[in-house]
């Protein structure tokens, strides 16, 4: 047990973790935690490559024994979800993550942890760092933008790799082998607004839904988690049955992988029908919480005076456009496996909802280890944009990863841990996006394979990350490392 995070970074894998949580990492934010790596690199004497989207490649020879090893890809990324509670004083541009130890696990405070993707990079910086481990000629690619785009994966040049396997950390499961993954695709709908001046003799009022739990809109969708912004969409609707009142905005949601927690709205009622619309909150926080009780029992409508920030309001057309938006766009489990007992097949995620001067935009994330489903999803989500007479945008569109019945690396895996362990590992496949389907589809036979200690809640400020499991997951890292020397790869 570490008590305290001095003792705890004594540890190689926390030390590096330590420091890299103190550089700003958001998606889009990685050119300082880009050039850290670089300087890391440099300082160590090791071949670097940085590209223009800022993926940085470290590469290192094998030691002793090892030469006739295949070259060993290691793969993680560098950007981080930046999610904090609200109210929480925390700069996700300059700030550095609080690290906190609560037990056996390590939290920040009041925001994201990043140990997504914070343990790849933390291992493989220990790895490079050390002069004592034993491994095969390496090569170290941190990614950027996963967590938003995948963009730095897809703009990797396969031309900087001569590896043949390739061992992704980013899987959150100890003693747990990732195998196969969704492809995916992000979708935004685009709908014009119209503007109406404010009407007189009205108030406005902020209405918002919080205390959702959220988590990551593909490990965590089969939890039947609230969306807020669905969730705001029945109560707009359901208000416009009773309650006359006007839209000026809506916003919700932070990413479109991470199921949205809370969602905000400005409407203007009339003074006479302040009295009916509480009354009508107080209904639909008796809803939510019967329905929600089990997975979202904190969930909480609130209504607050607020002072319109503009004197215009939707259109009652927009308006309607947009209830009806929230409303139908395709949202949670589309499909289940029927060859992996439990495994989400399809799903998508209404993850963002935004107003700016002249349209809403409503951003989903669509998944499925199905390439046709995929593609079924985004049909039925065009439809709705078509209909509804709104824009229809597509982008990030990258592939599944499919199981490969004669992986190698898997059976190095399986070998390592049964004599380890004295256990057999668990052989799953996710419902997420993983790197590993981009650079199965850029290099040519490329054998892959995903691991990761145990991690909680992630994309929330809840995230927590075992310490204990996390050095034991190091602990079979490096052993399997060791056994790659002895494996008959010709076999």
């Amino acid at each position: 047990m570490y008590n305290s995070l001095k003792d705890l970074i004594q540890h190689p894998v926390f030390y590096f973790f330590s420091e890299i949580s103190k550089i700003p990492r958001g998606s889009g934010n990685e050119k300082a935690i880009s050039d850290y790596l670089v300087q890391f690199a440099k300082e160590r004497h090791l071949e670097v490559i940085q590209d223009e989207a800022l993926n940085v490649i470290i590469k290192k020879p094998a030691t002793n024994g090892y030469e006739d090893v295949p070259t060993l890809i290691i793969q993680g990324h560098m950007d981080m979800v930046c999610e904090k509670n609200q109210g929480t004083v925390h700069d996700f541009e300059k700030d550095p993550i609080q690290l906190r130890i609560v037990e056996d696990m390590l939290y920040a405070t009041e925001t994201t942890l990043g140990a997504d993707n914070g343990v790849a990079v933390a291992y493989a910086l220990a790895l490079l760092d050390s002069k004592e481990i034993p491994h095969p000629a390496l090569e170290v690619v941190i990614t950027t933008e996963e967590e938003t785009t995948m963009g730095g994966a897809l703009a990797v040049d396969p031309a900087n790799f001569a590896g043949e396997i390739l061992i992704n950390i980013d899987s959150e499961e100890d003693h747990k082998l990732l195998v196969s993954s969704a492809g995916g695709i992000k979708t935004t709908q685009v709908l014009p607004i119209v503007w109406d001046k404010a009407p007189m003799n009205t108030a406005a009022y902020s209405l918002s839904v919080k205390g959702l739990k959220g988590g990551h809109s593909g490990m965590s969708i089969h939890k039947g988690r609230g969306n807020s912004n669905k969730i705001m969409g029945r109560i707009l609707a359901g208000l416009a049955d009773d309650v006359p009142y006007f839209l000026q905005q809506i916003n919700g949601g932070a990413a479109t992988n991470a199921i949205p927690r809370e969602t905000d709205a400005v409407i203007l009622v009339s003074e006479d029908s302040i009295e009916k619309l509480e009354a009508k909150i107080d209904e639909w926080n008796n809803i939510l919480k019967n329905e929600l009780k089990t997975s979202d029992p904190e969930i909480h409508i609130s209504l607050k005076k607020a002072e319109p920030e503009v004197p215009r309001v939707f259109s009652e057309q927009t308006k309607q456009k947009a209830i009806a938006s929230l409303m139908l766009i395709p949202n949670g489990i589309q499909s289940m496996s029927m060859e992996i007992a439990g495994l989400v097949e399809s799903s998508t995620n209404l993850g963002v909802v935004t107003t700016t001067e002249t349209e809403l935009h409503f951003e989903s994330d669509a998944r499925s280890s199905v390439k046709s489903l995929k593609e079924d999803i985004v049909k039925r989500a065009r439809l709705v944009a078509e209909t509804l007479g709104c824009g229809f945008l597509t982008e990030n569109d990258y592939p599944e990863w499919p199981y490969n019945s004669d992986s190698k690396i898997r059976k190095v895996f399986e070998k390592v841990h049964r004599e380890k362990y004295a256990k057999e590992a668990e052989i799953i496949a996710v419902h997420a996006g993983i790197e590993c389907g981009i650079f199965i589809d850029k290099i040519a036979g490329l054998d892959a394979i995903s691991i990761g200690p145990n991690m909680y809640n992630v994309h929330t400020p809840n995230e927590h990350l075992s310490i204990p499991s996390t050095i034991n997951n190091w602990e079979y890292f490096l052993s399997v490392l060791k056994e790659m020397k002895s494996f008959d790869w010709e076999a």
